[in-house]
């Protein structure tokens, strides 16, 4: 794991320890201890920062959000104006950044996913941290001419999730698809969804 600069918040250096531990070791390889032991911290540090084991996994999930949102760059998904190319260049490589230089994060955002299927309060928190994307491709997906946003976005990310869980944990995890085939794959939903009229050139 990187190490943080001396101003990094300590909240900020627990929650990414926690990832990096969940991504290595799983749900049952994360505690307070473990924590302390990796980040270097004194003993009882990180239950200084989150009491409980809730309290630690939601500081992980809001974390993952806001890492991911630098993943996703957010601040760069592409302008309506520009059409299905830019739309489809833009997913493809906030993608393959998940595939390739966020694949220990994507680990751990799976892991937190299915410890929310079983925690409702940590659900909550989950839900929240990902509609951040979802909202902003909603708005993408509208302004574009789309007559059904809410089943293509539902499509848009049901694809890209496919793809880097096969990619990251399925049968497909030895072999990570180039930036071009990601969009290759991209660009044949997108014509789908919006019409032989809107066909990428």
């Amino acid at each position: 794991m990187a190490a943080h600069p001396p101003s990094a918040p300590r909240a900020d250096l627990v929650a990414d320890t926690a990832l990096a531990l969940l991504a290595r070791r799983g749900m049952r390889g994360l505690t307070h201890r473990a924590v302390d032991e990796t980040a270097g911290l004194p003993q009882g540090s990180t239950s200084n920062v989150a009491r409980t084991r809730l309290a630690l996994l939601e500081l992980a999930v809001r974390r993952l959000a806001d890492r991911e949102a630098r993943v996703l760059a957010l601040h760069e998904m592409p302008d309506p104006r520009g059409g299905l190319d830019a739309l489809t260049d833009g997913l493809a490589l906030a993608t393959h950044r998940a595939l390739t230089l966020n694949r220990e994060l994507t680990v751990a955002r799976y892991e937190l996913a299915l410890e929310a299927t079983r925690r409702p309060e940590l659900r909550e928190h989950f839900d929240a941290a990902g509609a951040r994307f979802r909202d902003q491709l909603g708005a993408l997906v509208r302004a574009m001419g789309s007559t059904d946003a809410d089943r293509h976005v539902l499509l848009l990310v049901a694809w890209a999730d496919g793809l880097m869980f096969s990619c990251v944990a399925g049968a497909f995890h030895t072999r990570v698809p180039a930036l071009d085939e990601v969009r290759a794959g991209l660009r044949e939903l997108l014509e789908g969804m919006f019409g032989a009229g809107k066909r990428l050139a």
